[in-house]
């Protein structure tokens, strides 16, 4: 192996750990906090993109696009309490590889039970929206 390329592994290695980490503290009131940063940040699955969004009955209901297999336990949430309401990320979590056409994608629905709200909740929604 040439020396440069030796140079170039070496300072790949020594590079890595300094691209991605992750750091989990607490405060004075026991509450642990994790902060991911670098390579782990992009790990996360990105913010499902949302066609309509509401809430009836304590109910979250949004319409996201389909292959013909997508369910409502293919999804998690990010909640973050604010002042008065709670910010809700929508995130899918498996993929929907099936080759289906559904121009209208689904439309699905979590109770404010299973995603552990109060009822009548404000929610906002942080995800982004598509046609």
């Amino acid at each position: 192996m040439r020396p440069s390329a030796i140079r170039l592994l070496l300072a790949g290695l020594v590079a890595a750990p300094l691209l991605s980490g992750c750091v989990i503290y607490s405060n004075d009131s026991g509450e642990r906090e994790t902060v991911v940063n670098g390579l782990n940040a992009l790990a996360q699955e990105p913010l499902e993109a949302v066609r309509s969004a509401r809430v009836e009955n304590d109910r979250l209901i949004v319409r996201v696009g389909s292959n013909g297999c997508t369910e409502a336990t293919n999804f998690s949430f990010d909640l973050t309490d604010q002042d008065g309401f709670t910010e809700i990320a929508v995130r899918r979590t498996t993929p929907d590889l099936c080759k289906a056409l559904v121009p209208e994608g689904v439309e699905l629905s979590w109770s404010y039970d299973l995603l552990d709200l109060q009822p009548g909740t404000r929610l906002v929604l942080l995800n982004p929206q598509t046609l």
